[in-house]
């Protein structure tokens, strides 16, 4: 590899650390990174912003500095559309930069392959497909909307180190450090789904109690077939957070009570297949915007939706300590089996004894 060829890997694999901090945040835009170099020098930086507007290229430009001869990095093709701000191609040709250097083309029917065009009529030198693979995985979840796929859905569970989901003294499986790192990866989604028995049982938060991320806390969508989730939990306390119900089974005064709070209850249709039924829940969510989906439930959902393997990765966060007599699993299901003979793949964090798995499906 050239040193040429270095400098390109290691500028836009900072562009890509750009986009990583607002992934799951940008609603139905895509997380982009920018990075402009000048003599070999980071002169700029910009990164997507939270909901998705302004584009991550007006962030990085859209100040006093000499672009001109400069070479720019971009995680992803920049658009050349017209939306609700003029195109980002735009407003890099006006910077008179001598390269662009991007690592995938947009999907998006609007912007494809134009920019490249665009670009090399204004005698911009213009480089693509640097870190091609990774970005192919980093912008998977953007790219199945615009498929008739279920968005892109990862979960993650705690275990025992005698593979035990259930802590029937203490409320907690792992320790500290690994809910802080599941703190952190949830800031990572849109949306966040669990169940109303997982959350009756276990009475938690499901926020990103990680300073500088509290803003980052995705909406909460509970499965909730029979309605029967509790009104006195503490994830209802929140009233700036979107949550939302989904039911098979009608309460008229319970539906009322939870509008009254803020919380949108919405009734699913009944279908006679089980499939229909759980991948129902994700076509919902993707027709209403949510494209970066986290399963925080029990092993017996976790289980279904992996059946019809629906999840892309699986987060298994696994204690140091046994259980023994003071824990349980609620179900006879086979992932439990299954999963002491998968968990190979160890991630490198500390976590003071625990370990994490990241299987990719």
């Amino acid at each position: 590899m050239s040193i040429s060829q270095n400098k390109d890997y290691l500028f836009l694999k900072l562009a890509f650390h750009q986009a990583e901090i607002n992934l799951g945040s940008t609603s139905s835009n895509p997380s982009v990174g920018c990075v402009v170099v000048k003599n070999d020098t980071v002169i700029s930086s910009g990164r997507t912003s939270v909901k998705g507007r302004p584009h991550a290229e007006f962030n990085a430009l859209n100040k006093k500095f000499n672009a001109n001869g400069s070479h720019i990095y971009v995680t992803l093709e920049p658009c050349s559309h017209y939306g609700q701000t003029p195109p980002c191609v735009k407003n890099i040709i006006k910077k008179k930069p001598h390269k662009v250097i991007f690592s995938i083309n947009d999907k998006d029917k609007r912007s494809e392959n134009l920019a490249y065009l665009k670009l090399k009529k204004e005698k911009i030198f213009v480089k693509r497909f640097i870190l091609k693979d990774y970005a192919k995985k980093f912008y998977k979840s953007y790219f199945l909307q615009m498929t008739k796929q279920t968005p892109y859905i990862d979960a993650k569970l705690a275990i025992s180190k005698d593979y035990l989901t259930i802590n029937k003294k203490d409320k907690w499986v792992t320790n500290k450090n690994s809910r802080k790192v599941g703190n952190f990866l949830r800031s990572k989604y849109d949306c966040i789904v669990s169940t109303s028995k997982t959350i009756n049982s276990d009475n938690p938060l499901l926020d990103c109690r990680i300073e500088g991320l509290e803003n980052k806390s995705p909406a909460v969508i509970i499965v909730d077939r029979l309605f029967k989730i509790k009104k006195t939990l503490k994830i209802f306390k929140n009233k700036t957070r979107k949550i939302i119900i989904l039911i098979q089974k009608d309460n008229i005064s319970k539906e009322k009570y939870f509008k009254k709070i803020g919380v949108n209850v919405i009734k699913l249709k009944k279908t006679d297949k089980l499939r229909n039924n759980v991948s129902d829940v994700f076509f919902f969510l993707k027709k209403h915007g949510f494209n970066r989906v986290l399963i925080e439930s029990g092993v017996k959902y976790i289980s279904e939706v992996l059946k019809y393997n629906l999840i892309s990765n699986f987060y298994i966060f696994k204690s140091s300590f046994s259980l023994k007599n003071d824990g349980k699993n609620n179900t006879n299901s086979n992932l439990i089996r299954k999963l002491k003979t998968t968990l190979k793949n160890k991630v490198k964090i500390n976590l003071n004894g625990d370990s994490l798995y990241k299987i990719q499906l």
